[in-house]
């Protein structure tokens, strides 16, 4: 056993963003599944949303991410985080983060959803950027250790070691490199792993989104909560050769439009704020235009901006597109929607703690209650930030506890996997029937239908779990499947449409908005 003050799973925003604010306190133990750059932070484009000016104000953006969430979210957490904004971002600044500047100082841009422009960004590349700087701190400071190439198994609890209080002690973390199981003890576990776009078969995320911190808390005890609502990014290019690229947000809040192959707009005929509807509103739209018109994609236009101005405020996107043989401009941008965002997940407080003491989760993994029904543009970078900060000033006020003895990884009973083909199967059949049944747009029998597939995966792979040796495909297909059940389950038990989750049952809004919460009783069968 190796043991640190506090382990961070996931290198996300809020992982190191965690562990910097930790190092200078305590020993620090960082667990990235690939390399620390790998993360879907690192991925986003658009920028982070904080009231930064003064013609915009915190009630506007509080607003703003209330009509956006469908008025689900939670009014403290709301309130929390806007008004931790501007010293969320100060602090990244601090940091090194190279905001764009213009003539008046930091350059705001606004995106679809928001009512003014309040959006600090790095070019269309805002997360590599962050991350970036991070990085490259992390790497330095002399109190964070760095576990790259390892992913986290499960997580060790007093329910797991027989004890009486269900706290957390660390985790299992499998060495990719050596194929090692490493027990990892530690007072405090922030769980900052990021969402589960992987789930579906089109998807804006990197590989690491498998849903692993999501499945590890359930498994272990936590509650977790509106997992029926996925955000669908309205505007992932559309080519064969681009895997997972993302056309910003901010192409439509800068006058993008979205178009169909003979160049009429649509959008207007769907909403009123057209191009600038909030991601739900946009990403049915696009996909009613496509079903009603059996088109594989449709097309967002900016060439009417202007070469230096796309090439100014786009050029990762321009210099991407142009790759592939698309001039944006000249040439509209093919576009369909995908996986993009996981609103809900782990249940959590203002202060980043989860239903077990000792466990804290921060980033798309938690449910803290800002999204509600649907996340506003932006708003996600934000509370990696607030609330890994939160989580940090928690664990630093926590006494020391005695810590018990904890077990070696038990393989005893375990052979090599002797069909590893099982594992790609279970993989490509569970995202491909997330993508029909549990999309854009429901029904009752589709998500029944999702249910009774995902129940006979999840008996199949806890079966290979249970008697092969674990590695990482294993470990993720094993997450993912759990983490469909989540969702499929919520979905099923929200008898309305709001939000993301848009169900031609139930299409109307119930007068109340309530989270669909899910709580396990440990020891119960089917996903341990």
């Amino acid at each position: 056993m190796i043991r640190y003050d506090v382990l961070i799973i996931g290198s996300g925003l809020a992982g190191q963003s965690a562990a910097l604010r930790l190092a200078d306190h305590c020993r620090v133990l960082l667990v990235s599944k690939r390399a620390l750059e790998d993360s879907a932070s690192s991925w986003a484009q658009g920028g982070i949303a904080a009231v930064l000016d003064n013609q915009d104000s915190i009630e506007a953006h509080i607003r703003d991410t209330f009509i956006a969430g469908a008025h689900l979210n939670d009014a403290r957490a709301t309130r929390f985080v806007v008004e931790n904004g501007r010293r969320a971002i100060e602090w990244l600044i601090e940091q090194g983060v190279p905001f764009t500047k213009d003539e008046s100082g930091y350059h705001l841009t606004r995106e679809g959803g928001h009512s003014a422009r309040r959006v600090i960004h790095v070019a269309d590349a805002t997360g590599l950027a962050v991350q970036e700087t991070l990085t490259e701190k992390v790497r330095r400071h002399p109190k964070i250790t760095i576990l790259e190439n390892h992913i986290a198994i499960d997580l060790i609890t007093g329910n797991k070691l027989g004890l009486a209080e269900n706290r957390c002690y660390g985790a299992y973390v499998l060495n990719n490199d050596s194929g090692e199981v490493v027990t990892i003890g530690a007072e405090h576990t922030l769980i900052a792993t990021g969402g589960a776009g992987k789930v579906y078969l089109y998807t804006t995320n990197p590989d690491t989104s498998t849903g692993d911190g999501i499945a590890m808390a359930w498994r272990a005890g936590c509650r977790v909560a509106n997992m029926e609502f996925i955000q669908f990014h309205p505007t992932c290019l559309y080519h064969p050769q681009a895997k997972s690229f993302l056309i910003s947000e901010a192409v439509r809040g800068e006058g993008g439009l979205l178009k169909l192959p003979d160049g009429t707009r649509f959008m207007p005929e769907h909403d009123d704020r057209a191009e600038l509807a909030p991601r739900d509103v946009v990403a049915r739209a696009i996909d009613f235009e496509m079903k009603k018109r059996g088109l594989d994609c449709v097309f967002l236009d900016i060439s009417h901006k202007g070469e230096a101005f796309i090439k100014a405020h786009f050029p990762n996107i321009y210099a991407r597109c142009l790759e592939l043989g698309i001039d944006i401009t000249r040439d509209p941008i093919p576009v369909v929607p995908a996986a993009h965002y996981t609103c809900g997940g782990i249940v959590t407080d203002l202060k980043a703690r989860t239903g077990i003491p000792g466990l804290y989760a921060a980033g798309e993994a938690s449910c803290s209650g800002l999204h509600g029904a649907n996340r506003l543009a932006s708003n996600s970078l934000l509370e990696c930030l607030v609330f890994s900060e939160a989580a940090v000033q928690d664990i630093l006020a926590q006494p020391r506890r005695a810590f018990p003895e904890l077990p070696r990884w038990d393989e005893s009973r375990v052979t090599d996997a002797d069909e590893e083909v099982v594992i790609a199967h279970n993989w490509d059949e569970l995202r491909r029937f997330m993508w029909d049944y549990v999309g854009i747009v429901r029904t009752t029998k589709r998500l029944k239908r999702a249910q009774h597939r995902i129940r006979l995966l999840m008996r199949e792979i806890e079966e290979f779990y249970a008697n092969f040796r674990v590695s990482h495909d294993l470990i993720e297909l094993r997450n993912l499947v759990v983490t469909a059940d989540l969702i499929v389950r919520c979905a099923l038990k929200r008898k309305e449409s709001r939000g993301l989750h848009f169900s031609r049952d139930y299409p109307d809004l119930l007068p109340i908005a309530r989270n669909t919460t899910l709580h396990r009783r440990l020891g119960t069968p089917g996903q341990q």
